[in-house]
């Protein structure tokens, strides 16, 4: 069974940072693709970046150049990494890992991890 457990968030101010971390139960290469979504009250959840486990990484436009993504096999850890944030970034983080076996894709997510940006 695949655990994904975040930490991390907590209330920032307008153009402050915050680093999430979500630690897995296995080897994060060991996943397709791990990726970070969130959701906001009352709205859909969105994705926000992804990594694969060759390095390749893809962001929402809204938080291009100010987050970064990034994942430690040897600690079983992904990150992210949230600079200049703002009051729209505010929601649920959600750590999301995409498995792909024998043709089939199996999806894990972890509890997720409040994140408030106070004007």
């Amino acid at each position: 069974q695949v655990h994904l457990v975040e930490s991390g968030g907590g209330l920032v101010q307008d153009g402050g940072s915050l680093r999430l971390t979500c630690l897995a139960s296995i080897h994060i290469n060991t996943f397709n693709a791990t990726a970070w979504y969130r959701q906001a009250p009352g709205k859909s959840r969105e994705l926000v970046a992804v990594i694969t486990p060759s390095g390749k990484t893809t962001y929402a436009a809204s938080v291009r150049g100010r987050f970064t993504i990034s994942s430690f096999n040897a600690k079983n850890t992904l990150h992210l990494q949230m600079n200049s944030l703002k009051p729209e970034d505010t929601g649920v983080y959600y750590c999301n890992a995409d498995n792909l076996i024998l043709g089939h894709h199996y999806e894990y997510w972890g509890q997720g991890t409040q994140v408030t940006v106070s004007s």
